[in-house]
């Protein structure tokens, strides 16, 4: 009986120590942002948090759709010094409507280092035609490359 306290406390111990590796040991991930709209949209914002504080942004890019060309709206300066923890990202166009896209397309990509399992959130803040008009629109995300109907969905 006095052999089970030390080996239940090198039991803890060793699960600990896998516990703490798996958590130190970042990785990095692109995740996919969709927008899914039945009108021509012309400006959209969302904002993507995690509930268990795993993730911070290190980049974020377009998602490649020639209405917004460039790179998105966001906080480079918290992006750059490694504090994004929440981001909320915005952009607009001022194409022609005919231009502007319509039903499924893909929004921006994040680029994220991850260090833990993370619990996203994403929120829609807007998405308005170019007269203004709120769209009922409904956005998902996806791990880039790996599901584009949205695997965390």
């Amino acid at each position: 009986m006095k052999w089970l306290l030390p080996v239940l406390a090198l039991i803890a111990q060793f699960f600990g120590i896998i516990c703490a590796n798996e958590m130190s040991n970042p990785r990095f991930m692109p995740l996919a942002i969709y927008l899914d709209s039945p009108a021509a949209v012309a400006a959209w914002q969302f904002e993507l948090k995690d509930r268990n504080s795993a993730m911070k942004v290190v980049g974020i890019e377009n998602g490649g759709h020639a209405a917004f060309s460039r790179a998105p709206y966001y906080d480079r300066e918290s992006v750059a010094d490694g504090k994004a923890t929440r981001i909320v990202v915005a952009d607009y166009s001022l194409a022609d409507e005919n231009l502007l896209p319509v039903g499924r397309f893909h929004l921006a990509t994040l680029h994220l280092m991850l260090e833990g399992k993370p619990d996203f959130e994403l929120r829609l803040v807007t998405a308005t035609t170019p007269d203004g008009s709120a769209i009922d629109a409904s956005i998902t995300l996806a791990e880039l490359n790996d599901n584009p109907q949205g695997r965390f969905q």
